[in-house]
């Protein structure tokens, strides 16, 4: 008999797009399940409250839990690094492993990772966020050398109310972000958007690889355990790039 394979998810506490999606990515790969985790985040902005929800106790104590399950690797499904700075992803990650004894990555590594690997240099950005956030991102990448060419942002800061955005809204600003800046890649920046479905339709019809966030994770997490993402189909192309 194969032995499972547990995907542990940190997930923050008002999402209701990443789980159903995560887990559809999940039973694309024989005997794999994703399991769980969740940690008050309820506010996407710069104030010091919404900024402290993501203190590492509060995400070390929700890591443990999923230890308890025996799972193989721990994903954090959040985007918060992209404006809290990469870095804190990383010591998240050290963290985690120290405490846990499991490997981890999140959503934001994974992205990068694949946008070196890509050699993406020209990217857009489409997010709910507000606009001093999606500033906050827009720097950290042209900080590394990737030039964001478009973006657009839904000014929205319940954390929430993001999964509430319908998928063709999404849509279109997928289409509006791919007429400006000829990018390379588009990213769905957040986790709790329902944009995961739509990359097989929107590379075909607008050219570019989309990089949704909750896939980021998923690819990352499949990626550390050296498990085969090619197949997983109807995804995009992100898991064609094992």
């Amino acid at each position: 008999m194969t032995r499972p394979l547990r995907l542990g998810v940190l997930t923050p506490s008002s999402n209701t797009a990443l789980e159903p999606l995560t887990s559809a990515l999940a039973a694309e790969v024989p005997g794999c399940s994703a399991h769980f985790s969740r940690f008050t985040v309820t506010e996407i902005s710069l104030s010091e409250q919404a900024l402290g929800q993501f203190d590492d106790s509060k995400i070390l104590a929700a890591a443990e839990l999923l230890a308890d399950a025996k799972v193989d690797v721990i994903g954090w499904s959040g985007t918060a690094a992209g404006w809290r700075g990469f870095d804190a992803d990383l010591r998240l990650c050290e963290r985690i492993t120290e405490r846990t004894g499991i490997r981890a990555t999140t959503a934001i590594l994974a992205l990068n990772q694949l946008i070196e690997r890509m050699g993406i240099q020209r990217l857009a950005l489409v997010s709910p966020y507000t606009g001093d956030v999606q500033e906050r991102i827009v720097a950290n990448y042209e900080a590394i050398g990737v030039k964001v060419v478009a973006e657009r942002h839904l000014g929205i800061t319940v954390n929430h109310d993001f999964a509430l955005v319908e998928p063709e809204r999404l849509y279109e600003l997928m289409g509006e972000v791919a007429r400006e800046g000829d990018p390379q890649g588009v990213v769905t920046y957040c986790t709790n958007l329902r944009a995961a479905p739509l990359a097989e339709r929107a590379e075909a019809e607008f050219g570019f690889t989309l990089l949704d966030t909750v896939s980021t994770t998923v690819w990352g997490m499949l990626r550390s355990l050296g498990v085969s993402t090619q197949g997983i189909q109807g995804w995009g192309r992100l898991f064609e790039r094992d």
